[in-house]
């Protein structure tokens, strides 16, 4: 269970509170502050606070135009424009603070998004729960033959059964284990800073992560792709059900010229044009690699 009866008590607790405000504020996200959004089996995403809207944005871009510059009258038009010419600063003055509970190894995929601030919880201070991940049979599978970093075909039968059963045992003996080593009972016990180095990957931490809409747009380019690790794509698949409440114009055009859209490179573009003058292109003539042709194919169709 993701949320514990006292962490659910807190959150209607939270919810039941009213302050009046002259900032900005929006309905959507008002509905999603502190619930808990559930994802994979013990994790979950929270709206702690959030600060702008769209206007923040075409705000903030209209200062940036002065006088005498060529406006946008649209406000959606202005967002569009913004996100379709990489004009990223605009987008900066919205920001955003989640609580996520999440594996320690898709933790360790989303640090490298480096910024944001962060604050995890510690285990040296405080003892970790006996929560770990463990994947769905549906999601487990072989290591893909053509991409070193993704997967192949699912499991299946005895071998998912044997994979499951290893990933439960491990981690159950491993966190015996450091209750044992940081136990006082009988012992002077070891110090959690150093009884934690034997807990598994898949075990969960937490952390509250502060990060502005550009930045959060490029994670969730990366992270709510297809080809992303299925684990952290759930994550921002939530994430983005709630910037869709947050910022609909601002996410509107990011769907659409980020994570439906594709860029092309110079050769790519000439190819297009030939093409459509009828000229018929292929890898050897298009002065692609292979790797490139593969991808400008994919994006074609």
């Amino acid at each position: 269970m993701p949320l514990s009866p006292d962490q659910r008590k807190e959150i209607e607790d939270l919810r039941a509170q009213t302050q009046p405000t002259l900032r900005a504020t929006v309905p959507g996200m008002e509905a999603h502050l502190y619930k808990a959004h559930e994802v994979l089996d013990h994790g979950f995403i929270r709206v702690i606070d959030y600060m702008g809207d769209d206007s923040a944005i075409t705000q903030a871009a209209r200062v940036s135009y002065g006088k005498g510059t060529k406006s946008v009258q649209n406000d959606e038009g202005l967002i569009r424009y913004l996100m379709r010419h990489w004009h990223s600063t605009p987008f900066e003055m919205c920001e955003i603070k989640l609580h996520v509970k999440l594996p320690v190894f898709v933790a360790r995929q989303w640090i490298r998004h480096r910024t944001a601030n962060v604050n995890e919880y510690s285990a040296r201070y405080s003892i970790l729960d006996r929560e770990f991940y463990i994947p769905a049979a549906d999601d487990l599978a072989a290591q893909s033959v053509v991409n070193n970093q993704g997967r192949g075909e699912s499991l299946s039968g005895e071998e998912a059964e044997r994979v499951l059963r290893y990933l439960r045992d491990d981690a159950t003996r491993a966190y015996d284990h450091y209750e044992e080593m940081i136990s006082q009972d009988d012992q002077q016990g070891l110090a959690r800073e150093l009884a934690r180095m034997n807990l598994p990957a898949n075990i969960y931490t937490q952390w509250y992560w502060k990060v502005d809409l550009h930045n959060l747009f490029h994670f969730l380019r990366l992270r709510a792709d297809a080809h992303a690790q299925y684990e952290i794509r759930v994550y921002a698949d939530a994430i983005c059900e709630v910037v869709k409440d947050w910022v609909p114009a601002a996410y509107g055009a990011f769907e659409d010229y980020r994570l439906g859209g594709a860029q092309l490179s110079g050769k790519a573009v000439e190819c297009v044009k030939r093409m459509i003058a009828g000229e018929k292109v292929t890898q050897e003539t298009s002065g692609m690699s292979k790797g490139e042709w593969r991808e400008f194919e994919g994006v074609i169709g």
